[in-house]
């Protein structure tokens, strides 16, 4: 019996299929795989001692991981931990990227190499970066201290990277907490800078000439003219920054290990798998911050659809 020959549609779809092929199957072995054992591990009262022995037949559902997960002490004050340091640093590396963005916008002298210094923390090794700020804090030889206890009045060094509250003035401020959010700030803001930077190139300078010649001032040319060309830049990276300082554990782990009020989720992560060898505990708090993650993704994904339908 002969094979009907393919059409041109069929043929072209055929070839599209083995096109693709490489890339479902790596996204499949990378994401989906991995992603689908962390959710098997979740409902699993598993430690890291029975894994070797550990069987598809063996599989016996169970809500205990996030049952313990909830109630361990801890939880709640990390996972309100993780949201103020995802926010504060999202504000605070855009918000910079903004002030630097419009400090270098016009020419001036020596814009370049004040620009290619902008972005050195950005691109610096965050292993580097982090024993840099540790140098620099340290309580011992770092001029941190050496500045304030010769010119502030300081009575005896401080250990910014492991003082949990700090009083000052009557106010108890958290030390370890504000540094971290700092590191992240300094390290992060040069990305919002190069965003921003890009958007401002294609903004109309016709629109703000015209407007400082009707009269505004700069601040309401700003506010009025140039902000709203910002505000799809400003929203995606409030968005991808929020997200990837939720999930962090690179910086506040070598800064801190978690030390003085920073443990965040990921850290907490870390430690339920590595040091109390509980891998269902540990893919259970995985789950949780994958699911957190995904909401605050729908939500953008939806205020856009609904912008561009406006």
């Amino acid at each position: 019996m002969s094979r009907r020959p393919l059409t041109l549609a069929r043929r072209e779809s055929r070839d599209g299929r083995l096109l693709l092929s490489p890339t479902l199957l790596v996204v499949a072995l990378v994401v989906v795989v991995p992603f689908l054992g962390t959710l098997w591990f979740a409902f699993q009262d598993l430690r890291l001692i029975d894994i070797p022995s550990l069987s598809v037949l063996d599989f016996e559902p169970t809500l205990e991981n996030f049952e313990r997960m909830l109630t361990t002490s801890g939880f709640w004050t990390s996972l309100r931990t993780t949201v103020l340091y995802a926010l504060l640093c999202t504000i605070t590396s855009v918000g910079a990227g903004l002030v630097l963005a419009l400090a270098m916008r016009r020419p001036f002298r020596g814009r370049g190499p004040i620009r290619a210094l902008v972005l050195v923390p950005y691109v610096l090794p965050v292993v580097a970066a982090v024993t840099t700020w540790q140098a620099v804090l340290n309580p011992q030889y770092g001029p941190v201290n050496a500045f304030g206890m010769r010119f502030l009045g300081w009575d005896e060094p401080i250990n910014f990277l492991t003082t949990g509250s700090y009083d000052v003035a009557g106010l108890p401020v958290p030390l370890a907490f504000l540094s971290i959010v700092a590191f992240e700030t300094w390290k992060c803001a040069p990305l919002a800078f190069l965003f921003i930077t890009a958007r401002l190139q294609t903004v109309s300078k016709d629109l703000e000439e015209a407007a400082l010649i009707d009269g505004a001032s700069p601040l309401q040319s700003f506010r009025h003219v140039v902000l709203p060309e910002l505000r799809g830049v400003l929203a995606l990276l409030a968005v991808l920054r929020f997200i990837w300082t939720f999930q962090n554990f690179n910086d506040p782990y070598l800064l801190t290990s978690g030390a003085g009020g920073t443990e965040v989720l990921a850290i907490r992560v870390y430690n339920e798998l590595i040091n109390r060898s509980n891998v269902g505990t540990a893919s259970a708090l995985g789950l949780v911050l994958t699911v957190l993650l995904a909401g605050l993704l729908v939500a953008y994904v939806r205020m856009s659809r609904s912008r561009e339908a406006a």
